[in-house]
C-alpha cells in the first residue's frame, strides 16, 4: 500500500515557475515508478511525466517537453516535478501516481493516486 500527498500547488503568472511535491508513505516506494497526471476542467485526465524506479529515467509528454521535468529522492519518499515557462494552458489539477509499470502513459497502469494539486496560471 502507498499513500500519496501532493503539495505545492498554487496561482502563477504566465512564464513564471512551480514545484511540485508528492510525498508517498511506505517502505515500498523506491520499488513503484511515478507518474504526474493533470486534469483541467472538462478534460480527460492526461499523462505528464513519468520516472523510473531508480529515477534514471524520465518521460515527458510533448506539450511540457522542455518546460518541466520529474525527478524523486527515493530516500525522503517524494517525487518532484518542476515547472517552468508555466502558460495558461497548464493549468489544471495535478495528481501524482505509482505504478509497477515503468515509464507508462496510461492512467489505467498506475495503481495508486493522490488527491491532487491545484495549479493555475495567469495570462
Amino acid at each position: 500500500q502507498v499513500q500519496l500527498v501532493e503539495s505545492g500547488g498554487g496561482l502563477v503568472q504566465a512564464g513564471g515557475s512551480l514545484r511540485l511535491s508528492c510525498a508517498a508513505s511506505g517502505r515500498t516506494f523506491s520499488s513503484y515508478a511515478m507518474g504526474w497526471f493533470r486534469q483541467a476542467p472538462g478534460k480527460e485526465r492526461e499523462f505528464v511525466a513519468a520516472i523510473s524506479w531508480s529515477g534514471s529515467t524520465t518521460y515527458y509528454a510533448d506539450s511540457v517537453k522542455g518546460r518541466f521535468t520529474i525527478s524523486r529522492d527515493n530516500a525522503k519518499n517524494t517525487v518532484y516535478l518542476q515547472m517552468n515557462s508555466l502558460k495558461p494552458e497548464d493549468t489544471a489539477v495535478y495528481y501524482c501516481a505509482a505504478s509497477l509499470v515503468e515509464g507508462s502513459y496510461y492512467r489505467y497502469e498506475y495503481d495508486y493516486w493522490g488527491q491532487g494539486t491545484q495549479v493555475t496560471v495567469s495570462s
